[in-house]
């Protein structure tokens, strides 16, 4: 089981619960315009309780089958931000994908790299990942600076990569390198 780990005095990194599907949807909706152009098109139900408990569901199950790990960023009286490690893959690969986004409010205060900085270490010395993915549109330096400053190297670049705010945008594809140790050691 994956501990809750303090990001800050005042947030704390968890695996999500369904509990948190109206928190979820509430900051959906305040970050709403902040997270468009990073962000599929959204459906009204995905900014709804309803609709949070739906993907929740879903990924929660797959955590239970070790495809996934969702966390949210828990600031005691609301929820900031979510970080998720997905399609996790064992074997020769020993791999995840990350993913991530902040409420718009508490941009700038180093949440984000805090974050990422943590979620590694678990993917390292407890799910014994070997390496993380992630990808970012070409223009989200932001995000950049966040895998950056968090040991991602840039290994290329995507064209067309993710259909984004509506259409089809390329991506710059990043990697860290968490560790060489063999499979299963």
């Amino acid at each position: 089981m994956i501990e809750s780990r303090p990001l800050t005095t005042d947030v704390q990194l968890r695996i999500a619960t369904l509990d948190d599907a109206a928190a979820l949807a509430d900051e959906q909706i305040r970050s709403r315009q902040h997270l468009r152009p990073w962000e599929p098109e959204r459906v009204e139900k995905w900014f709804t309780p309803a609709g949070q408990a739906e993907r929740l569901t879903y990924q929660l199950e797959r955590y239970k089958n070790g495809q996934v790990v969702p966390w949210v960023l828990d600031a005691g009286d609301r929820l900031v931000g979510q970080i998720t490690l997905s399609d996790l893959v064992p074997g020769p690969f020993r791999s995840a994908s990350l993913g991530y986004w902040l409420a718009v409010e508490v941009l700038g205060r180093g949440l984000a790299t805090r974050a990422v900085d943590a979620v590694a270490e678990i993917a390292d010395s407890e799910l014994k990942l070997h390496r993380i993915e992630a990808s970012t549109l070409t223009g989200n330096t932001a995000s950049q600076r966040v895998l950056e400053r968090t040991g991602f190297r840039q290994i290329g670049t995507a064209p067309t990569y993710l259909h984004i705010d509506g259409y089809w945008q390329d991506c710059n594809l990043y990697q860290r390198i968490l560790n060489d140790r063999a499979p299963g050691a």
